[in-house]
């Protein structure tokens, strides 16, 4: 069990720097993906292909020694591929259940929005409760269990969109980017066949990882930073061009990554500023646009959550 804060940032520094050799040149990316996984949560990555998504999701499940599994969404692929199947015993004369691969710590969803809704859907309880109902059993699902998620942006051919009941699971949504001209150069020169997840090595046991998770829930919220992320809140659901704002369960996951975020700058309580650095990453894909800002994009959609952070004054 991690009980000391200098052992946790030990293992913080350690890990991040385990995972940038493999995933290199975004620090702050790999710094909320971190934070999403301390909370407990999921997260949604939105990008073009090819610029890291599933080498960041690899690197993360490597450097944390959890049991990985990838899930390629296709147009044909059916629930049953996801949570798996009954099949006929004949030696037990009964009905066997066969995992799917979402029965797996840290879950991979590649191109989630390639698949059509059903399909989508039958993430949807494994990533609220942690189970999944098969045949009317319940099955429980590994300890800790995170999904990262891939999707292409919805101008793309072939995307079925997330709905917003599936959107406000995940914790978090980012998005990479392009590498910086330098880290790109370094990359043709440097990157060979082979794989530079292969040669990052585990940095923590479950035992610490689940201490580290265990302390995030002891970091303090006090009262006035609580008021601030109402006051945030509350901000999106008045504005008169967000037809839906910032739900109960997106209050919640702001605080749940700020107090994560804190722990990862070396706090045991959190301040604004720790708010205000996962308040976009946290809402901007929770918010529904009326008419006026129909057809709006992810950048369009953080740009306006920048906008209204700044509206909402900081308790001192």
């Amino acid at each position: 069990m991690v009980e000391d804060m200098e052992k946790a940032q030990g293992l913080i520094q350690a890990l991040r720097q385990q995972v940038e050799r493999a995933f290199q040149g975004k620090p702050r990316v790999v710094e909320l993906t971190l934070t999403t996984l301390l909370a407990g949560g999921h997260i949604l990555l939105e990008d073009v292909p090819g610029v890291g998504k599933t080498t960041l999701a690899m690197s993360m499940a490597r450097c944390l020694g959890l049991d990985f599994r990838r899930i390629q969404f296709t147009s044909d692929m059916l629930p049953s591929d996801i949570v798996g199947v009954s099949v006929w015993s004949k030696q037990a004369g009964d009905f066997k259940f066969n995992p799917g691969p979402v029965f797996s710590q840290l879950v991979l969803a590649d191109e989630i929005n390639r698949t059509t809704p059903r399909t989508q859907s039958a993430l949807l309880e494994a990533m609220s409760e942690r189970r999944v109902s098969v045949d009317n059993t319940t099955h429980d699902l590994p300890t800790p269990f995170h999904v990262i998620a891939t999707q292409n942006p919805l101008e793309n051919y072939g995307t079925y969109p997330l709905p917003e009941s599936q959107l406000d699971r995940f914790l978090m949504r980012l998005s990479i980017g392009y590498p910086g001209e330098q880290i790109e150069r370094m990359l043709l020169l440097e990157r060979t066949d082979s794989e530079p997840v292969d040669n990052l090595e585990r940095v923590v046991s479950l035992e610490e990882y689940l201490g580290l998770q265990a302390l995030v829930t002891r970091v303090t919220l006090g009262e006035e930073v609580a008021d601030y992320i109402m006051r945030l809140v509350k901000q999106t659901r008045m504005d008169e061009r967000i037809s839906v704002g910032v739900s109960t369960r997106g209050a919640l996951a702001i605080a749940k990554a700020a107090r994560a975020y804190a722990l990862i700058k070396g706090r045991s309580f959190c301040i604004p500023d720790d708010v205000r650095e996962v308040f976009v990453p946290c809402c901007a894909h929770r918010l529904s646009f009326g008419a006026a800002l129909s057809g709006a994009t992810r950048e369009d959609s953080e740009l306006f959550v920048e906008e209204l952070v700044k509206q909402v004054s900081i308790p001192v």
